[in-house]
This record gives structure tokens, sequence and C-alpha cells, in this order.
């Protein structure tokens, strides 16, 4: 303790002391409290290293959000008070709430360094000006990113085995639900159903997309898509039929009773925030099917055609 108080300096108490609180997932805030509570305890160690508790600022706006994530709006607060030498300390329980990457980690020490920040966890008090808390800090943060790593591996393990085995339930395209049984069924609701056969029997007949949206603007039929976000996540909404529409049902391998899985890659763009998705050519195997019904959950390559 002594050593703790050797490191804390009249200038360091001139300062706030800035305590970050961060859970990785909303679920984890309504169901891990023990840890959200630990982490707002911090704030009695900064009284006892001699802040005032009204100097103990509190930054608890990334609870939610996971640590890997660049645009965490708390953490970037965190780094511009520390840039700004508006912070004495910088307060987290372990380096994993306060980044889960490398490259915010070693920035948040190098602007600690130049400012002559004090950063404090649950085992002790870390001077970054000085190399051997320097060199343990970015060791901690090293491990910190391996921990993401190997659980992101485990996790991904799980749903690879699984779809292995024909037997990951992804969110089914418009017209197939799940059923109680965790099998891929029709659509109860007819008229979801009436549409989709008319789509690839309009298709057979038209030899066309783009007939095929013509055809359904001149009869007037709506045609049925699930809302993928917002309020209305999961409702079935009804709207005029458009080209990607035909083409996503078209090259769907879902409706013709093929389990599949991977055929998305995702790519980030240096120069942009978009992200863009591929689709990749699928192996001949990947359309097998038993002919069987699609209704009864099994293979088909003629459940709604």
């Amino acid at each position: 303790m002594n050593d703790l108080h050797q490191k804390v300096q009249a200038s360091h108490l001139k300062r706030n002391a800035y305590l970050y609180v961060r859970q990785s997932t909303l679920r984890q805030v309504f169901e891990n409290t023990e840890s959200t509570k630990r982490q707002y305890g911090l704030r009695q160690r900064a009284v006892a290293l001699g802040w005032a508790e009204e100097r103990v600022i509190v930054i608890d706006t990334d609870l939610g959000q996971s640590g890997a994530s660049t645009d965490r709006e708390g953490f970037q607060r965190l780094v511009a008070e520390v840039g700004m030498g508006h912070a004495g300390i910088v307060l987290g329980l372990e380096v994993s709430r306060l980044a889960r990457n490398s490259m915010d980690w070693h920035r948040l020490l190098e602007i600690c360094a130049l400012t002559a920040t004090l950063i404090c966890d649950e085992d002790g008090v870390y001077d970054p000006a000085h190399f051997n808390d320097r060199l343990l800090l970015g060791l901690k943060g090293t491990m910190s990113e391996a921990e993401l790593h190997v659980l992101r591996s485990r996790l991904q393990g799980g749903i690879l085995n699984k779809a292995r085995r024909g037997e990951l339930e992804m969110r089914p395209p418009v017209g197939l639900v799940y059923n109680g049984d965790g099998a891929l069924v029709l659509d109860p609701d007819r008229q979801v159903q009436h549409c989709l056969r008319w789509l690839f029997a309009t298709f057979a007949r038209t030899g066309s997309a783009c007939a095929t949206v013509k055809a359904a603007r001149q009869e007037r039929l709506a045609f049925p898509h699930r809302c993928a976000k917002g309020a209305h996540k999961g409702e079935l909404m009804w709207d005029a039929l458009d080209h990607s529409q035909v083409l996503r049902a078209l090259h769907n391998p879902r409706y013709a009773g093929a389990f599949v899985y991977g055929r998305c890659t995702r790519a980030c763009m240096l120069a942009s925030t978009r992200t863009l998705r591929r689709i990749r050519a699928l192996p001949p195997d990947a359309h097998a099917s038993s002919g069987q019904d699609l209704a009864d959950g099994r293979s088909s390559t003629n459940g709604l055609i």
C-alpha cells in the first residue's frame, strides 16, 4: 500500500479520477450484476488513494458494448480527457474492461505516459511512464486480446460443428419457419405460400426476374418480407416486389431444401465504413436433396415450386 501511495503524487490528486465501467453485452448488464457492482466499487478504491469522492467521475456509457469495438463513445471520451490532462488516474476492474484490442489499449497507455496519468485495476496502480509498469500493462493487454480470440474460436467451433450436421438454426427466408421441434417447415400463412409459389411459377414461365417483377406490378401483387431490425424486427411486412428480392429468392438454396452455411464473406473497406458481402459459389453436392416434401422439414427440390 505504501508503494501505491508513492506512485500517487499531489499532481495526480489535483486532477480527476476517471472510473471506466463496461459490460460486453446487454444480457451481461442484466444478468452479470456482480461484475457491474465490482466495477462501480472501484470508486472507493480511488477515494482510498486520496481522491475526493466528488472528483471521481464514472464513465458508463459503453455498457452493453464489446471491448473490441473501435467506436465506443465512452472510451473515446476517456481518451480525450486523458489527452487534455484532466485525468490523474484511470480506473478499470481489469484490462479487458478498458479494451479488448491492442490498438485502443496501447494508444491509451501512450497518452497516459505523455500526460503522467496513472492506471489502476483490481491488482494495483501502474505508471505507464515507467518501463516495468508499461511492460506489465502491455502483457496484460495482449493476454486480454488473446482471451477474446480464444472465446471467439470456441464459439465459432461450436457453430461450425452444428452447421456440419445441418442442425444450425439460422434466420430462414420468408415463407419458411421453424416449428416447435426445430424443423424447417412452410409458413402456415397461406397467403405467404401463395406469393412464393406464384413467384417461382411466374419465373419458370417467363424465364426472367425482370419479367417476374413486371408481372407482379401488373397484377398489383404485394410480396411478404420480414423486418430484419428495428422496433418491428421479425414482423411480416408486405410491399411491392422488386428485382433484388426475386434474385434473392431464386438464389437461396433453402427453398430447394438444401442446408447451406458460409455462402457469404464479409470484408471492410478502409476507405469507408461500408461492409461488403461476397457470395461464394457452392460445391455441386451442396444442392443435393432427397426429394421429400419441405413441409416435413426435410430436403426437397420442389417444396415451393
